[in-house]
């Protein structure tokens, strides 16, 4: 499941919350009882395993090798 973070509008509290892409979003303040607003985090991303990226792009060649003519 996805972790979410919000802050409160009025006592800057940052919360993080477990929730399901399906649950509504929270709208009070655990602290204060404020206004809750959703904050845009980064995510971790790793490409794992076999694939285009570890096999051709990363390769010293540079990409896929073709004859040339």
């Amino acid at each position: 499941m996805p972790i979410y973070e919000y802050e409160c509008t009025d006592c800057g509290e940052v919360e993080e919350a477990v929730q399901k892409m399906t649950d509504p979003p929270l709208t009070r303040c655990k602290k204060c009882s404020g206004e809750l607003r959703k904050l845009i985090s980064h995510s971790a991303f790793h490409l794992k395993g076999g694939g285009w990226y570890s096999d051709a792009y990363s390769s010293p060649g540079g990409g896929s090798k073709t004859s040339g003519s």
